[in-house]
C-alpha cells in the first residue's frame, strides 16, 4: 500500500489537540492497514520517527431518516506516539 493511501485524515478532536502535547497524534486510517504499515506511512509522509502505534475499530452507528435506517461507514482509527526526540507535527501553519 502507498504512505497517501494507508494515512486518510487526521483527526482534529478536543481529546485528540490535547494529546498531542505529550507527543500522540490521532489518524483515520484504512480498514486494512496494519500497526507496521501506519508506523511506515507516518514516517514517510511527515520525516518523524514513531515509537509506539496503538490501533482501535469503530464501528458504523444505526442512523434513521424517517422510516429508512443503515450504518454510518466502520472506520479504523490510529494513535501514533512519536519518540522523545522527534520533532513535532503541524497540522496547521501558525501565522
Amino acid at each position: 500500500m502507498e504512505a497517501r493511501e494507508v494515512i486518510l485524515r487526521p483527526m482534529i478532536t478536543e481529546k485528540a489537540m490535547l494529546a498531542e502535547d505529550s507527543k500522540k497524534y490521532t489518524f483515520e486510517v484504512d480498514v486494512r492497514a496494519n500497526k507496521t504499515h501506519i508506523k511506515q506511512a507516518i514516517e514517510e509522509i511527515f520525516g518523524v520517527k514513531v515509537k509506539n502505534v496503538n490501533v482501535m475499530n469503530v464501528r458504523g452507528k444505526l442512523k434513521r431518516m424517517g422510516k429508512y435506517s443503515g450504518y454510518t461507514k466502520k472506520r479504523r482509527k490510529a494513535v501514533v506516539t512519536l519518540t522523545a526526540d522527534s520533532k513535532d507535527i503541524e497540522f496547521f501553519e501558525a501565522e
